[in-house]
């Protein structure tokens, strides 16, 4: 017996409304049809579930880290914790294999509060959480760091495990711990969550809630990037203001992400991407992998599985097939869309797709290859950049913020004047020897 997968008026012949029959001949027909819709969603199902089987769904952002801090304290050996069996979540190990998730970018998300305070130690901590989530169930995850990490894990069936972290107020406005979280296996930075760092703006300058302060990225924000792209380090734009997004994607040299975000045209909350920015996505290179979010869907605090697929509609259409990705956002949201309750669903959006026509070539695009093509280019810039020496110049001290920090390295030799921005150091030093001189 079929069940109904969601199937879409393209099911109808045009022929139906475009000729002239006799009723009888109508009804018929369309009863014909009707009868035959739970079948074809059932066919449009089983087609997702087979190309799903070879290309599992890369998905761009889950905050199940966040959700075993604040629930467990990141005691995973505490029998409530237990992925197998944890069920008041979005995501666990039986969801992620019926949802056919091959890959996932945990977040290692710390909040805007422990900005100038805690951030780098409390991200250091959720770092930890996913490499233990690795040693604790290693049948099923496995911790990857570059795209062909991916790809074996595709092939022996687990998770491919990376990290993404989710605010550039967790590197503390350091390029030191940006390369550090690199070596621990981070492959992502969004540059700001919902907070400007001292380098970047974040989406809520957008809004009447906060004023631009760089438009954009400030000097040192730039650096960031530079240091990202020859690290081969993901830059994420999901948070950042449009200005941001315009800013990076003229000045990285490398393709980027949104790892969760969707289009602005179809829901106006300025967490989602203009089409002028999708135009710039497209002629980069880059990736747009669209959030569930009600909140980014629709607008509302309720949407279907079917105003997802609009988006990824639309995305396709603005930027094309190579731009969309899936961004779930799972387990760091409160309201998910009616048919995407869980990890577990992914198959019942692809079919979807299906059902609109998407060609099975697209749907591996979106569901994998899109985000495989954007690691390899981000790692093939990493590779041309070889020989670049690390960005060593800190942010100017008098642009960081909080009272909890110390200046050392800051400091002249009396440990109280602190160094100068290089840009006035040497026309002082001139001045001071003319001075001299005269």
């Amino acid at each position: 017996m079929c069940s109904h997968g969601g199937g879409r008026s393209s099911l109808f012949p045009s022929s139906i409304q475009q000729e002239k029959m006799p009723d009888r001949s109508v009804w018929v027909l369309a009863l014909a049809l009707v009868l035959a819709l739970p079948c074809v969603g059932q066919q449009y199902r089983e087609e997702a579930e087979r190309i799903m089987t070879t290309t599992p769904v890369i998905d761009g952002h889950n905050d199940l880290p966040w959700q075993l801090l604040k629930r467990f304290n990141n005691q995973l050996r505490v029998p409530a914790a237990n992925l197998t069996l944890l069920n008041d979540t979005h995501t666990n190990i039986p969801k992620l294999r019926r949802g056919h998730v091959g890959g996932q970018f945990w977040s290692v998300y710390v909040p805007c509060e422990t900005q100038n305070r805690d951030a780098v130690k409390r991200t250091l901590e959720q770092i930890d959480v996913v490499q233990r989530m690795c040693d604790l169930y290693p049948e099923t995850f496995e911790c990857v760091t570059d795209s062909a990490g991916i790809q074996n894990a595709f092939q022996s069936g687990k998770v491919a495990s990376l990290m993404g972290v989710e605010g550039g107020h967790s590197i503390d406005s350091s390029l030191g711990v940006l390369r550090t979280f690199y070596r621990l296996g981070v492959r992502y930075m969004t540059l700001t969550h919902s907070c400007n760092t001292p380098w970047a703006d974040n989406w809520l300058v957008d809004t009447e809630e906060e004023k631009p302060v760089h438009h954009g990225l400030s000097a040192f924000g730039k650096t960031v990037v530079e240091e990202m792209n020859r690290l081969g380090m993901i830059v994420d734009l999901a948070h950042v203001s449009v200005d941001t997004m315009k800013v990076v994607l003229n000045i990285s040299k490398a393709p980027i992400i949104f790892s969760h975000s969707s289009a602005y045209a179809l829901c106006a909350h300025r967490r989602n991407v203009p089409d002028d920015v999708l135009q710039l996505v497209a002629s980069t290179g880059s990736l747009v992998m669209v959030n569930f979010y009600n909140d980014y869907v629709t607008c509302k605090n309720t949407a279907t599985l079917a105003d997802v697929a609009n988006h990824m509609d639309y995305v396709k259409k603005v930027a094309g097939a190579q731009s969309v990705g899936f961004g779930g956002d799972y387990d760091g949201v409160t309201r998910l869309p009616t048919g995407l309750e869980d990890v577990s669903t992914y198959p019942a959006l692809v079919a979807e797709l299906l059902a609109r026509n998407w060609t099975e070539q697209e749907v591996k695009l979106a569901l994998a290859e899109n985000l495989l093509r954007v690691f390899s280019k981000v790692e093939e810039v990493k590779g041309t950049l070889q020989g670049t020496p690390a960005h060593e110049t800190p942010i100017a001290f008098e642009e960081l913020d909080g009272t909890c920090r110390t200046s050392y390295g800051y400091s002249s030799g009396s440990g109280t004047a602190r160094l100068l921005p290089a840009a006035l150091a040497l026309p002082l030093a001139l001045a001071l020897r003319l001075s001299l001189l005269s």
